[in-house]
């Protein structure tokens, strides 16, 4: 009985340790994801590879998020033509809710869906803990800042 117990627990342990080493981390490709996006068109997150790439996970209903997409917009704006995109990608289950945010904040950065919430398979890869969360990718694809400061972001759209 008591080796059943360690095998347990041994098990749970090894489990939780792969769960930790699952999220991206600085210097990580883009993890495999592919996603629904507001044209319901499928995306490979690595698709973007060959710019620099601001992945912003944000929801409808989170008011933070939504002040935040007034700034990626005027940020969008400004670098769009200097090989940068944004990508969001939306935790809301109610994709329509989600469409109507996108239209309201004028999004013109693609747009994507994972609509499990915090369950999300998305969320879990990135090791998203709140809204909104942001990664920046090199134009390589590899992830090189978690939550960056714009001038980060500047700073690496000029370094290309």
């Amino acid at each position: 009985m008591n080796s059943i117990k360690n095998i347990l627990i041994a098990i749970t342990l090894l489990l939780a340790i792969t769960s930790v080493n699952a999220q991206i981390k600085k210097g990580d490709a883009y993890p495999n994801i592919q996603l629904l996006n507001n044209k319901n068109k499928v995306i490979k997150l690595n698709s973007y590879t060959g710019k620099t790439v601001l992945v912003e996970f944000w929801a409808s209903w989170c008011p933070y998020c939504r002040i935040a997409n007034k700034d990626l917009v005027k940020l969008y704006d400004k670098y769009k033509g200097q090989n940068f995109e944004i990508v969001g990608i939306s935790v809301d289950i109610e994709k329509a809710k989600w469409l109507q945010a996108i239209e309201k904040d004028k999004l013109k950065h693609p747009q994507l869906i994972d609509p499990k919430g915090f369950d999300a398979k998305s969320v879990a890869i990135f090791g998203v803990k709140g809204i909104p969360s942001t990664y920046l990718f090199s134009t390589s694809g590899k992830l090189i800042a978690i939550n960056p400061t714009e001038a980060q972001i500047i700073a690496q759209i000029k370094k290309q």
